[in-house]
């Protein structure tokens, strides 16, 4: 017998016919003997559904600005996964199987007052893990929580997986299965790359590079606390028959296991190509390079929530000015160059020039820490096949590059074919 956490998204719970395929994907658990607690997600569309009715009030009621109360945000859009978890209880309920729905405040889900992208705090699991003992299936609604503030918190678009690793993480699981719409992790987007082969395991820290740098399996934050609880993680497709065979293996379930590095015997060099579009690419040309300088640049950026991601810095002869180049997402771009402009006296610089349609291009291994020539590898084949490098980053188990858009599927499969990751 095991402690098992299920989590459903939007698609395996688009409509009543998915919920009871849900279902009996619980119900092969539960007539394994393990305990399980589920975490769903809304009902796919729904979430837009219910943001774009909030965004529209305003308007609707002739107000005279745009903005809106967040806590009152968060009441709305959550109520799609309490839909979602009632709807699935009773699907349960209908089998024969011992099931009850729970909000986030009711176990309660403690978060920060970021309301609409709040963080989690603490979960008290004491409550599900005595009624899983009892033989009842806990069926949580995903993405919220309760703030200080005693309202309702939302985690953010994806936080149906993070609720879910922090409840596995909560309740000591032995594992957590988050069900999607693929059948696991790929070396590289299948749709870009048909020779792109599902990974057997993939260890934490490159499917934290490989979600942060565009793929789209899972969301970065579930990753991160996968990461430091080491919680097992198993990646299933929900639209696979629940009673196939190996469905119910424990120990090696179908699918992508997202583990601890120690648990791959033999590590590749690299695991995979990720790739994120629409990035878009600023330059203050002449900088007075003085103490505190990429302080006055990055720190308003930082405070107008815009991520910055790749930075390159360029010094003249004499030491005197520099470039400083960098990447924010495109649609970011105007708001950065309000903040820039607005800073120009304290900051220095002459003149400020953007690009946009860019692509960025990763490649990511755990095994590239004890292999040279990686990069120069990457450099080479894309040199031959003429698409030119804006610009590079690195560190330990990544090496991210960044294009002209259009060449983006062209270096995905150049990258993926270099490394032999169409051969394995």
């Amino acid at each position: 017998m095991a402690r098992i956490v299920m989590k459903f998204g939007g698609t395996s719970v688009a409509d009543l016919d998915r919920i009871h395929n849900v279902a009996r994907h619980v119900k092969r658990e539960v007539d394994a003997g393990h305990e399980v607690a589920v975490v769903v997600s809304a009902m796919s569309g729904k979430t837009n559904e219910l943001v774009g009715w909030v965004h529209g009030m305003p308007k609707a009621t002739g107000a005279s600005s745009p903005f809106y109360d967040a806590r009152e945000y968060d009441t709305i859009v959550a109520s799609g996964e309490q839909v979602t978890s009632g709807l699935l209880a009773i699907a349960l309920q209908s089998m024969g199987i011992n099931a009850r729905s729970w909000q986030g405040w009711q176990i309660p889900i403690k978060t920060d007052n970021a309301h609409g992208a709040a963080r989690i705090l603490d979960i008290n699991g004491d409550e599900i893990i005595r009624r899983m003992g009892e033989g009842q299936v806990a069926v949580v609604a995903g993405f919220q929580g309760i703030g200080p503030d005693n309202r309702v918190a939302t985690l953010g678009r994806g936080g149906s997986d993070t609720s879910a690793v922090a409840i596995a993480a909560a309740v000591k699981a032995d594992r957590c299965d988050i069900y999607t719409d693929v059948d696991g992790v790929y070396t590289t987007d299948p749709r870009i790359e048909p020779k792109a082969r599902r990974l057997k395991k993939i260890a934490f820290e490159e499917m934290l590079e490989m979600a942060s740098l565009g793929a789209k399996v899972l969301q970065v934050r579930s990753v991160e606390l996968a990461m430091v609880h080491k919680v097992r993680t198993f990646v299933r497709s929900s639209f696979e028959d629940p009673d196939a065979p190996g469905m119910g293996d424990l120990l090696n379930p179908p699918g992508t296991l997202i583990c601890d590095e120690e648990e791959i015997v033999e590590q590749e060099v690299v695991t995979g190509i990720a790739y994120a579009k629409d990035e878009a690419q600023i330059s203050l040309r002449r900088v007075a390079d003085r103490p505190g300088v990429s302080a006055a640049i990055f720190g308003p950026l930082a405070e107008a929530h815009i991520n910055v991601d790749m930075i390159v810095q360029n010094i003249s002869e004499d030491g005197s000015k520099t470039d400083m180049t960098f990447t924010v997402p495109s649609g970011d771009v105007e708001k950065s160059l309000k903040v820039l402009e607005a800073a120009k006296e304290k900051v220095g610089f002459d003149v400020i020039q953007h690009e946009t349609g860019l692509v960025k291009v990763s490649v990511i291994g755990i095994g590239m820490r004890s292999h040279a020539g990686v990069a120069a590898s990457a450099f080479r084949a894309l040199a031959d096949k003429g698409i030119n490098i804006k610009a590079i980053t690195t560190s330990e188990i990544k090496i991210s590059i960044l294009i002209d858009g259009p060449y983006a599927e062209l270096a995905v499969r150049t990258l993926h074919s270099v490394y032999g990751l169409d051969k394995k």
